[in-house]
């Protein structure tokens, strides 16, 4: 189980590449569609058979992978989108590994049909409708979003961030099933270790552990009374007069991630996608029906249900938050800094007081501890951690207290924190008993890129290939020419 110095480069730089790629392809919708065998064949008054080789030069064909073509184009275009998303000359792959990432892309796709895995149509233009409202907020504005991806419409932009998000969810999905019952012992991972020369044991950076304390100002009754009245106002305007629910959501909504598309999600009910709250109350409506305003950490809504079909259920919604009054937000801010003061007297520990005031229920009763949500446990990276966490924490010693810094989230527009370095661990080589879990990662990706390397070996063989005579010089990871080994 040797291990090379660029499969451990593979597993950082490639996961990079590849999420590249996923985030800034737009395909070709040509590059996507079924070939049939009659274009392979051409019948003349002599009955003469054109040769394919030709046919792939005049049409720009670079490949054919089972049901799906690779376009010369198409190897064209993920330059071009990966300069755009400034990818520096010394970190693009070369011609011959996009080519490459494109033919494993369509054998995934291929065998995904194959296989009958089933791709949720609803799910994925739920996901554009976040997608599209998300850039448009960044960029500026609809206008702007179309004619940065040089689209002619809205719909035109809908339909080929169809086809991408389509796609790459048949290849997450085909992989997802090569590698799910792939695990490792401890025994496995023990060797992998092992396995590596000491000069080439992968070095881990500096790692710190993270607690905060969050104070959240808190709004009155009366101001949550008021949204409550104005929701119910939306609500009977809907169902006594027929006003439009939709233009509501556009005009009043504080949801910005909808309220441009009229506050429309689609929910499964074998999938949670949105709050348990949320859920429940979508789930006992009828079609046409609105619900009573409720309350979520979000805010209050109120749902329209417009269509059920099957366990999807098509809803939009209203979201009105409670105003904070600068009394409440002055209050908020001057129970932190009593509890700040007391840590830095001796009167209680940082632990004791994230107990005692914190608002965050999710680290208040474990010290204020915050869990990285990549990985799961307690410990950040310092070169990968947030930009934002890294500049409020790059100057703190080990056991000093943060100013207060005012923040917000999806929940909350204002908060109020305090940040401490609980431990911290340098940079240095790794250790099998230190890193067992960062080592067992490793072990398990490299048992997963091996899974995958052993089925595209296998299904390379059993599927029709075609490579155009430009394209035969390139030196494949994979056996796509499918040479006698």
């Amino acid at each position: 189980m040797q291990l090379k110095t660029n499969n451990l480069n593979y597993l950082t730089k490639g996961k990079f590449f590849l999420a590249l790629l996923t985030m800034f392809s737009l395909s070709i919708v040509s590059a996507q569609e079924i070939i049939e065998e009659k274009e392979n064949v051409k019948e003349t008054n002599t009955k003469e058979v054109i040769d394919t080789s030709k046919r792939f030069k005049i049409d720009g064909v670079a490949a054919v992978v089972g049901d799906y073509v690779v376009l010369e184009s198409d190897i064209d275009r993920q330059f071009d989108q990966l300069q755009q998303a400034g990818v520096s000359a010394s970190d693009m792959p070369t011609r011959c590994e996009m080519f490459g990432k494109l033919l494993e892309d369509k054998l995934y796709m291929h065998h995904s049909v194959q296989d009958s895995i089933v791709v949720n149509d609803a799910e994925i233009r739920s996901r554009i409708d976040q997608q599209i409202n998300a850039f448009a907020q960044q960029i500026g504005s609809m206008e702007a979003l179309i004619a940065y991806y040089k689209k002619n419409t809205e719909q035109e932009l809908r339909d080929e961030l169809y086809d991408v998000n389509k796609s790459g969810q048949m290849i997450k999905m085909m992989q997802d099933k090569i590698i799910e019952d792939v695990e490792v012992t401890p025994e496995e991972v023990r060797q992998f270790f092992n396995s590596i020369p000491e000069d080439e044991r992968p070095v881990f950076g500096t790692e710190l552990r993270v607690a905060q304390i969050v104070v959240i100002p808190e709004t009155t009754e009366a101001e949550k009374q008021k949204v409550i009245d104005r929701l119910n106002e939306f609500r009977r305007d809907v169902m006594d007069n027929g006003a439009s629910f939709t233009t509501k959501a556009v005009l009043y909504s504080e949801d910005t991630a909808s309220k441009k598309n009229g506050g429309r999600y689609t929910l499964n009910r074998t999938r949670p996608q949105m709050v348990k709250e949320f859920r429940d109350v979508a789930f006992t409506l009828q079609e046409g029906e609105v619900s009573e305003p409720f309350e979520t950490d979000f805010g209050y809504h109120i749902i329209y249900l417009e269509k059920i079909r099957g366990q999807e259920y098509d809803v939009q919604h209203i979201l009105l938050r409670p105003k904070v009054s600068d009394a409440d937000i002055k209050a908020a801010k001057e129970e932190l800094e009593n509890a700040r003061k007391r840590i830095m007297d001796g009167d209680i520990t940082f632990a004791e007081a994230a107990l005692e005031v914190s608002d965050q229920v999710e680290t208040k009763y474990d010290g204020g501890q915050l869990r990285n949500p990549e990985t799961q446990d307690y410990s950040f990276e310092l070169t990968k951690m947030d930009t934002e966490l890294y500049t409020q924490l790059q100057d703190l010693k080990d056991g000093e207290v943060s100013v207060i810094y005012q923040d917000e989230d999806r929940e909350h527009p204002i908060m109020f924190k305090i940040l401490t370095v609980t431990e911290r661990k340098e940079e240095h080589k790794a250790e099998f008993a230190k890193d067992y879990l960062k080592i067992k990662d490793l072990a398990l990706r490299e048992k997963q890129l091996k899974a995958i390397g052993k089925w595209q070996d296998s299904k390379i063989m059993e599927t029709f290939i075609s490579i155009a005579n430009e394209q035969k010089s390139c030196e494949f990871n994979s056996n796509w020419l499918k040479k006698e080994k």
